[in-house]
């Protein structure tokens, strides 16, 4: 999406082009509107303090001279181009841009065989927590937004507790309790971004979708998160737990806060992810530990040292995978091996500059070692392991993992 640029007398030509783009219509999941002036409506890549966008240009947001036209934006494109800025109570100049986006659905099916389950319900679009590994940069790609702005516009996706009301009596297939949910269709919070990042203490999307499958029964649900956040909704989990198989995945890449710092700048400590297993534990909720990404020569060497803490806390299995690149991760993770870890820029370079994956010898040694690990420390498997097919394993940094790695 190009920038709002100021500048009084644009071309005609360019004028009439854009003027024969259809309008967007503002959902109403706020009671601002588009032209209010109280709350901000500035599209996601625009500068200064416009409050249109370009599908809606206002007075005091005139269309920009453009050097090249540009094919009108669609899809999740337009909604995310158009979606009106959030208020917030943060007052923090490092805060992200919070914006309201229009969705159609927030049950979203998932055809891979190299996940086990066959829904996810991402509650944000964007992440505050910065990994610098994050797979899921990607997805702002597909809103014409750069990946590197993919912790600092945060998207905010609106009824989210009527949309899954709707999506679950429509699309989802499900078992009663009492036949141990053999064949109900599995659904993962949280694969591309974290439901209970920042954003989640003012807008309580994740909370509204939890007391959504709180009133189901025989559904099948895993939670994975960063977050020791998630004990706030120990009460619904409960609830869900009893009614559903849930099982919760807390994220510990590193015992080292100086080193969680650095690779996941704004998410907690690992400490107090280690607190939230424990927490979850005693009250009885089904809950185990991943330690992905492992990232060569960085944090591989503490897998056994996660492990075994994993383990203390009261983790009932474990997993691991090696770091898997998209092109959009690796524009932002490779400069930042180059400047924080500069003795190892040619490794990675070698290993990710063209290929997402690292060799496949390195990722059979972590595999053995992840089982060695698990035997030795008596961890059970994860649930719901097996229900695909095994395929290569590609890493989410929030989410499960498949193949040799699990």
């Amino acid at each position: 999406m190009p920038p709002v640029l100021p500048h009084s007398t644009p071309r005609p030509t360019i004028r009439r082009r854009l003027a024969r783009r259809p309008a967007v219509r503002f959902l109403p999941f706020s009671p601002e509107t588009p032209d209010s002036t109280e709350a901000g409506t500035r599209a996601p890549g625009a500068t200064g303090g416009c409050k249109g966008s370009l599908e809606q240009p206002t007075a005091d947001c005139p269309l920009p001279q453009l050097q090249t036209p540009r094919a009108p934006l669609v899809g999740i494109a337009r909604l995310a181009a158009s979606s009106p800025e959030a208020q917030t109570r943060r007052k923090s100049a490092e805060k992200p841009q919070y914006f309201f986006l229009p969705v159609k659905s927030i049950l979203n099916r998932c055809d891979s065989t190299r996940v086990p389950f066959d829904w996810t319900i991402n509650p944000y679009r964007g992440c505050e927590f910065g990994c610098k590994y994050c797979y899921a940069r990607y997805t702002h790609e597909y809103m014409e937004i750069d990946g590197g702005e993919f912790e600092r516009k945060i998207f905010v996706k609106q009824d989210a507790a009527v949309l899954l009301a709707r999506d679950i009596s429509q699309k989802y297939s499900y078992e009663a309790k009492a036949n141990g949910f053999a064949r109900s269709e599995h659904i993962a919070i949280g694969t591309a971004t974290d439901p209970y990042q920042p954003a989640e203490k003012e807008y309580g999307v994740t909370r509204a979708c939890l007391e959504e499958l709180a009133k189901r029964e025989g559904l099948s649900i895993s939670i994975v998160t960063k977050s020791n956040q998630i004990v706030r909704d120990l009460d619904l989990l409960k609830v869900i737990a009893e009614k559903s198989a849930l099982s919760v995945n807390i994220t510990v890449t590193t015992l080292r806060p100086r080193l969680a710092r650095l690779l996941e700048p704004r998410a907690p400590r690992p400490a107090l992810r280690l607190a939230a297993v424990k927490e979850l534990g005693r009250a009885g909720l089904a809950v185990g530990v991943s330690a992905s990404p492992l990232l060569p020569e960085i944090n591989d060497r503490e897998l056994e040292a996660v492990a075994t803490a994993a383990r203390e806390a009261g983790a009932q299995w474990f997993y691991s995978g090696v770091l898997f690149l998209m092109p959009a991760s690796a524009r932002q993770f490779l400069p930042f091996i180059r400047e924080k870890f500069p003795k190892l820029a040619k490794q990675y370079e070698q290993w990710y500059g063209k290929n997402g994956y690292a060799p496949e010898e390195y990722q059979k040694q972590i595999s053995e070692r992840v089982r060695r690990v698990k035997q030795k420390l008596g961890f059970a498997s994860r649930p719901w392991e097996g229900m695909r097919p095994a395929a290569r394993p590609a890493q989410m940094s929030l989410g499960w993992e498949s193949g040799n790695a699990a």
